[in-house]
């Protein structure tokens, strides 16, 4: 596989959990072409934490990069002009550039996103919206994927924005294998809500990740909102409410979403027909399966076997 250089670009106040998503998502693997370079503007950077940290790489680094990545970090104030240089640069030279959490706002110091869509931590929404006029700002979203430019919403959402990456890149299998050593969530569509009031169940209440699983099972055959809430023993709308809760998107989405995933795997792994990957991913028909690739992805099936088949 052609090298593919990441360079991780810390700033002074840099979150340690916005840092570690890309270092532990882009490190060297055997299956991944990716290069992983920790960048600065002096190589001792402080963190948000109470400790540095020392950074390999410098923007030199950061300019022969072909994915720049900013972690979030604070206070939020302008980055030197050195850095917003570089990163001004690498959109200039279409390089990929991507923020985690608040390094949407060095994106936007650099001009980065005037003109796109971008999101970030939802407590700082409102002050990306009225500092950087130019930008148009996405409030419930986990990330917006503006082609070359990329930006998640608060801290874990960069976990979805990586893997999303990734699977653009290597395709769904890599992808799905990497999130499973992080015990992260396989996807997470970058339209669902990147708040959510109870992300885990509240006490005295079940989760209903054992319904997930349970259809996960059984993505090939129908399953409907009502045989769903019967299964986690609710009626459809207390289901409903709880299930928008503990994901922050529908059933039905989720079951798209499921789908879509299970469909990506069966193309790059298996060589069966679009007709029975459409069927066993619960899709129904090789119209409906082009139907949602082409919303989803952009593509079609075919194609999108042609270039993810290891």
């Amino acid at each position: 596989m052609t090298v593919h250089r990441v360079a991780v670009l810390v700033l002074d106040g840099v979150t340690p959990l916005d840092l570690a998503i890309p270092t532990q998502i882009f490190t060297t693997r055997p299956e991944t072409p990716y290069e992983m370079t920790l960048c600065a503007l002096d190589s001792r950077v402080a963190t948000t934490a109470g400790f540095a940290l020392v950074a390999d790489g410098d923007l030199e680094q950061v300019r022969a990069a072909d994915t720049v990545i900013v972690p979030g970090y604070a206070p939020l104030l302008r980055p030197p002009e050195a850095v917003l240089g570089v990163l001004a640069e690498a959109r200039d030279r279409d390089r990929r550039v991507v923020s985690i959490c608040t390094g949407a706002f060095a994106l936007a110091e650099a001009g980065v996103l005037d003109g796109l869509h971008a999101t970030t931590h939802w407590k700082h929404i409102d002050e990306l919206e009225r500092g950087f006029p130019a930008v148009t700002v996405d409030r419930d979203v986990l990330y917006v994927d503006e082609g070359d430019v990329l930006t998640s919403a608060g801290v874990c959402c960069g976990i979805d924005l990586c893997l999303h990456l990734v699977r653009r890149d290597l395709g769904a299998v890599v992808a799905n294998e990497i999130a499973r050593g992080l015990v992260a969530a396989p996807h997470r569509d970058g339209g669902q809500a990147q708040y959510v009031p109870a992300p885990v169940a509240v006490a005295g209440e079940a989760s209903l990740s054992g319904t997930r699983e349970w259809a996960l099972e059984r993505l090939g055959e129908p399953l409907t909102l009502r045989v769903l809430a019967r299964h986690a023993g609710l009626s459809q709308r207390t289901f409903m409410r709880r299930f928008t809760e503990e994901t922050g998107t529908t059933p039905l989405q989720w079951l798209l979403n499921a789908r879509l995933s299970r469909a990506r795997e069966l193309l790059e792994t298996t060589n069966h027909s679009v007709e029975r990957v459409a069927r066993d991913c619960g899709l129904g028909t090789p119209a409906n399966l082009r139907l949602h690739f082409r919303r989803a992805l952009g593509t079609t099936p075919t194609a999108y076997r042609r270039a993810f088949t290891h």
